[in-house]
């Protein structure tokens, strides 16, 4: 294996190892996050994506050109010549060997690579999905608290104005007694105002009868002394 296909297989060993870490089950996206918030990636951010391009060109190139030469050792004529020569058939199937192994290599390599890059945006989506989702659940759970505290709320005020409504309900009833009752000592007041005022009139009534007999004796005294006058002076 050349240096190359050595550095690839490599390098394909090592995205093998670093989508498995990414697949392990105990480490949760929340953790990934705070992995990829250090301060090292925000440096190497500038050229991630630089780096990231020239990788996916280096594998395409690769490929191709393991592509090219399966295409170039599985055709009639490499494998007439082996036919011919057995030494020939041998190198010709080693070659195609070598080939394969290298575009397995690098097609595998280019997956892992985008594969790779996509494990770690869905691991960035999914943490900030579950940081919203608990912040969500959160205000959901204060929304809950606050409805259920709002339902007692409105109970203790149907409580109170059912208290309320049965206490004015006493409180006019009581009013309505005391109203009867007001009636009631109004009526006998009434009662003993017209008493009175027949009296007062009676009174009245009697007053002027001794008036008109006081003003009958009144003129009766006069006319006996005047009649008594006539009579003193006869006797002088």
């Amino acid at each position: 294996m050349t240096l190359q296909w050595t550095a690839v297989a490599f390098f394909l060993y090592g995205e093998i190892a670093v989508n498995l870490i990414f697949c392990i089950p105990f480490i949760s996206a929340q953790r990934w996050r705070k992995v990829f918030s250090w301060r090292i990636w925000n440096w190497l951010s500038p050229y991630w994506n630089k780096c990231f391009f020239t990788m996916i060109m280096v594998l395409i190139v690769l490929f191709l050109d393991a592509l090219r030469e399966v295409h170039k050792y599985s055709g009639p004529e490499p494998m007439q010549d082996a036919k011919v020569n057995p030494n020939v058939y041998d190198h010709v199937h080693m070659k195609l060997f070598r080939a394969q192994r290298n575009l397995y290599i690098s097609g595998f390599s280019l997956f892992l690579w985008l594969i790779m890059r996509r494990v770690v945006t869905l691991l960035n989506q999914a943490a900030v999905t579950l940081e919203s989702s608990a912040g969500l659940q959160a205000q959901m759970e204060s929304a809950v608290k606050a409805a259920k505290q709002h339902q007692e709320d409105n109970l203790l005020l149907k409580q109170a104005l059912l208290d309320e409504e049965n206490s004015l309900s006493a409180k006019n009833q009581q009013l309505k007694q005391e109203v009867e009752k007001l009636a009631g000592q109004l009526k006998t007041a009434k009662e003993a105002v017209h008493k009175s005022d027949a009296e007062v009139e009676a009174m009245k009534r009697q007053a002027k009868g001794l008036a008109h007999e006081y003003d009958r004796l009144l003129t009766e005294h006069h006319q006996l002394q005047n009649l008594q006058s006539p009579e003193d002076k006869k006797d002088q």
